[in-house]
Parts: structure tokens; C-alpha cells; sequence
């Protein structure tokens, strides 16, 4: 099953990869961990960063994150607005949008557009994940650690966790 879960994974780093982005501009980060050390090192991470800022269901996740297969990290990277001018982000120039600086978890602000870059792209990662039915959920917590890590260069990070079990360990937990 390992070898599965990490072609899965890289399958999964592909549909990110060649999702659509905004304006044809790709700002999109992929990476996969398989390496079971380090998917141990990430979870007691995750559970460490969970009691230390008193998180909920960090120690959970990062459980989870220990006993899986494979991780998908998706992240934006240095995005630039979109040029689009909409208004979307508050202003109505967007050169008007502040630059980014670190805030807790994550860096912003960004154009929002670029969110929808994120989403898009990590919606045809699970969707490739499904297709191949490997149990995944997409995680907000994940993303917070790796950054702080630095197992990914990116300003925001979302986690997807791959499986092989009889029963989905990411949900019903």
C-alpha cells in the first residue's frame, strides 16, 4: 500500500500542478511527503504546536498525520494580484492591496483570486484522490505546521493526508 499511496500522491501533485490559475499566472506549490519519519515528525509537530497555542484537535490530526501514508502539501507562493481591478479584496485598484507580511499562521493579505487558484487546485488533487479511492480530507492544520516547518516554501498551506485502510481514518474520529 505505500508504494500505492505515494504514486496516488504524486498523481494528486500532478492535477495541482495542471489545474487552472487565474490569468494563466501559476503561484501554486506542491510537495509530497511519504517519508514515514517525517510523517511522524509532522503529527508529534502538529500535536506540540496544538498544546502550546491551545488549539483544538491538533494532538487529533497529528495522530493522524503519523499513521498515514503520504501528505500533499498545496500552497501560494509570492502571489501576485490578479489585475482584475474587481474589488474583491476591499480595494478597488489593486495596487491599492497592502503587500504581505506574516500574521500567526499564515502570511496575507493576498488577492483573493488567488485563494480561488488554491481551491482549485487542491479540488483536483482530491478529486484524483477519489478517483483512485485513496481516503483523504483536506486540512487546514496540516498547512499551519508544515509552514512553520518549512517542509514547503509557501505564504498559505493547506495538508491533504492519504490512507489505506477499511475505514477512513480522517473522519468519524
Amino acid at each position: 500500500m505505500k508504494n500505492a499511496l505515494k504514486m496516488a500522491a504524486e498523481l494528486m501533485a500532478l492535477s495541482a500542478r495542471t489545474a487552472p490559475k487565474t490569468a494563466g499566472k501559476d503561484y501554486i506549490e506542491v510537495k509530497v511527503i511519504d517519508d514515514e519519519a517525517e510523517l511522524v515528525r509532522l503529527g508529534e509537530e502538529m500535536a506540540a504546536y496544538g498544546e502550546k497555542h491551545g488549539k483544538r484537535n491538533y494532538d487529533r490530526d497529528g495522530r493522524g498525520i503519523a499513521s498515514c501514508g503520504a501528505v500533499l502539501l498545496v500552497a501560494v507562493k509570492d502571489g501576485a494580484t490578479a489585475g482584475l481591478n474587481c474589488g474583491a479584496c476591499g480595494y478597488d485598484d489593486c495596487t491599492k492591496l497592502p503587500k504581505p507580511h506574516d500574521g500567526a499562521e499564515f502570511a496575507g493579505p493576498f488577492c483573493p483570486w488567488r485563494f480561488v487558484d488554491l481551491g482549485i487546485a487542491v479540488g483536483s488533487a482530491v478529486k484524483t484522490a477519489s478517483m483512485l479511492n485513496v481516503d483523504n480530507r483536506i486540512m487546514y492544520r496540516i498547512g499551519v505546521v508544515a509552514r512553520k516547518m518549512q517542509l514547503i516554501e509557501g505564504d498559505v498551506v493547506l495538508g491533504i493526508p492519504l490512507s489505506a485502510t477499511g475505514k477512513n481514518i480522517f473522519f468519524d474520529r
